[in-house]
């Protein structure tokens, strides 16, 4: 339960700046750096000084797990935010975990499975890793890997969320919001929705769906 009724804000006005900065702030935090730019030079405000910090070597990076080149992920990471991958584990072995995807990508079968036993086998001590290191081993059963049942591992979209969760992360490193301001304005729309639904009734509020408000 909600300890402020949202509807106390329903008149709030949200100024055109307000707007822009949100904008701005979306866009400094996925690394569009050219694009913001633009969008300053067109609407005249400053770029925080914190946002810009680093912004072209974590582009860099979030470039490189995209393209699936997770070990210079990995180096420049280090370089850029020393001690996290070591203190982030999960994040460390997805990292890990999407170079040996690549090598069977490749069809390095053999390279994929001295990797796995090198980087990947301790992991395997850990019992939330050892249903994903199946899946990843799995992997090497299969003539064609995009086929398999795990095909999802080898999909753009996994590169993404990868990609994602590290620059999430680097950006907290550098005591940075880990979510931009838009990310969190849904976050919070959705969640005042569902307080709306609960406490009023389904059909005056429906659930709150980005993508249908893009329709409109």
């Amino acid at each position: 339960m909600m300890d402020l009724d949202p509807r106390l804000y329903e008149n709030v006005s949200v100024s055109d700046n307000d707007v822009r900065n949100i904008v701005l702030s979306y866009l400094m935090h996925n690394c569009f750096k050219e694009t913001a730019e633009t969008f300053l030079s067109s609407t005249g405000l400053k770029l925080p000084i914190d946002y810009s910090v680093n912004v072209d070597k974590r582009k860099a990076i979030f470039n490189f797990v995209l393209e699936g080149n997770a070990l210079k992920a990995i180096e420049l990471t280090e370089e850029l935010a020393p001690n996290l991958l070591e203190n982030d584990m999960d994040l460390h072995f997805d990292l890990l975990s999407l170079h040996f995807i690549e090598l069977v990508r490749s069809r390095k079968c053999t390279e994929a499975l001295e990797f796995g036993q090198k980087k990947l086998t301790s992991f395997g001590k850990v019992p939330k890793y050892v249903e994903k290191l199946e899946d990843f081993m799995a992997l090497l059963a299969y003539e064609e890997p995009e086929k398999s049942p795990m095909f999802h591992l080898l999909s753009p979209e996994y590169r993404q969320n990868v990609a994602d969760s590290l620059n999430r992360a680097v950006l907290a490193h550098a005591n940075l919001p880990a979510y931009s301001s838009l990310e969190r304005v849904v976050q919070q729309a959705t969640v005042v929705r569902q307080y709306l639904q609960q406490e009023v009734g389904k059909d005056s509020y429906p659930p709150f769906s980005l993508k249908a408000f893009l329709s409109k």
